[in-house]
């Protein structure tokens, strides 16, 4: 059941219809991996955290750079240098205390991520490189797990969810295929902080519409932002029949 002090803290949340005790009950017991602390990490963390989601999953081996944190908005000044597990959880203990952290300090290897995906009940990747969503992305479908899936670079965001639970639900490489040998990352290519905060506000939103069950979450389609123009697209999405992954070729 739900404390006097959680229906307090929830009663914005609670008050929604679709959302309702019995939403916040199922946030409560649910459980999230999130790959990634950075720009899109941020915002993921922190509204799910804020939330309620009982049990929050936190995977990045990487430190806390100072170029980070025009955008990264979790980390602070004074967490340059540390793990950004630690300074997320730092953070996220202090956005809120009911909830458990779970820390992956260590890149997720084939086994590791495999059992990192299957203890959970959803995953969001918030990583920015392509080997790692495709990893992410196998994982998922294996274990029958929902994936939300977000990426921004330079002035473009896209964002979709794969539900391998779905028959009709692609999965990312349905989508992306092997990808592109020219592929770029931020560092690289650069980013304008507030449409990593965006997209990233968007992959808390499907997670809470998945956990709680309520909307109409983005499978098979795939939105695309463009921020220079403020213009928001959608694409319809099918499953890939022949797909290497979920279709009839996966090995």
């Amino acid at each position: 059941m739900l404390t006097d002090q959680e229906l307090l803290r929830y009663s914005r949340q609670v008050l929604l219809a679709q959302v309702d005790i019995a939403g916040q009950l199922r946030l409560k017991n649910s459980r999230a991996l999130i790959i990634g602390l950075g720009g899109l990490g941020s915002p993921v963390a922190m509204y799910l955290a804020a939330a309620g989601v009982g049990e929050l999953h936190l995977a990045d081996f990487d430190t806390v750079d100072l170029t980070n944190l025009q955008r990264q908005v979790m980390h602070d000044s004074a967490s340059v240098g540390t793990s950004k597990v630690d300074s997320a959880i730092q953070r996220l203990g202090a956005i809120n205390p009911e909830i458990a952290l779970i820390a992956h300090r260590s890149a997720l290897d084939a086994d590791s991520l495999d059992a990192a995906v299957a203890s959970v009940d959803l995953v969001l990747d918030c990583s920015d490189n392509f080997a790692t969503r495709e990893a992410v992305n196998a994982a998922c479908f294996a274990a029958g797990k929902p994936l939300v899936s977000g990426a921004a670079i330079r002035l473009e965001g896209q964002l979709s969810v794969f539900d391998p639970r779905r028959p009709e639900s692609p999965c990312y490489h349905c989508l992306y295929g092997h990808g592109s040998e020219t592929e770029l990352t931020c560092s690289e290519a650069g980013v304008v902080g507030p449409l990593v905060g965006l997209v990233g506000s968007l992959q808390a939103l499907e997670a809470l519409k998945l956990l709680a069950e309520f909307g109409d979450p983005l499978i098979g389609r795939l939105l695309l932002i463009d921020a220079l123009g403020t213009r928001f697209r959608e694409l319809r999405v099918k499953r890939d029949p022949q797909c290497g992954v979920c279709g009839s070729r996966r090995v």
